[in-house]
Formats: structure tokens, sequence, C-alpha cells
């Protein structure tokens, strides 16, 4: 069994995502990874498994929103070259 992408633009994101094109296709390739066990997916396996894949590629797993934490909540999953997912 393998996922398939169904993909919506928000905020422009498409066009965004365009202008970055090796970003926007290692970011499909890392989700729908033929090695990735969609069976054993549960919430914590699968949220496991994506930090897992985008760190292997240089994602960061965790990113502050701003320089200066005024909310220490607010933070960004796999950010890398202006562009987080």
């Amino acid at each position: 069994m393998r996922l398939a992408l169904q993909k919506f633009s928000y905020r422009f994101a498409e066009q965004v995502l365009n202008s970055k094109l090796a970003l926007k296709e290692e970011i499909e390739y890392i989700l729908t990874n033929p090695g990735i066990d969609i069976p054993s997916l549960s919430r914590p396996n699968f949220n496991e498994t994506l930090k897992r894949l985008f760190s292997e590629k240089g994602w960061e797993s965790e990113s502050p929103v701003f320089d200066e934490p005024e909310d220490p909540s607010a933070r960004m999953d796999f950010p890398k070259e202006r562009v987080a997912v």
C-alpha cells in the first residue's frame, strides 16, 4: 500500500513552493516514501516517522516562530530554507 497526496494551495502555498521546486519535491517524496509501513501509523508513530524522515533530509524538527519567544509554544514544524511544513 502506498500513500497518495491530495493537495490544496493554502494562502498561495503552491506558488511559493513552485519557486522552490526542489523543496516541494523533497516534501512530496518524504510524505509518500515507499518505506513507510502504513498499517503501523498510529498518531505517535506517524509523528515520529515524519520527524525521522524530515530530519534525515536536513529539515529542523521544531523551530521557534519568533527570535525572542513571547510564546514558547509558538513553534514551526520542519523549517528549511524559509519553508516550513
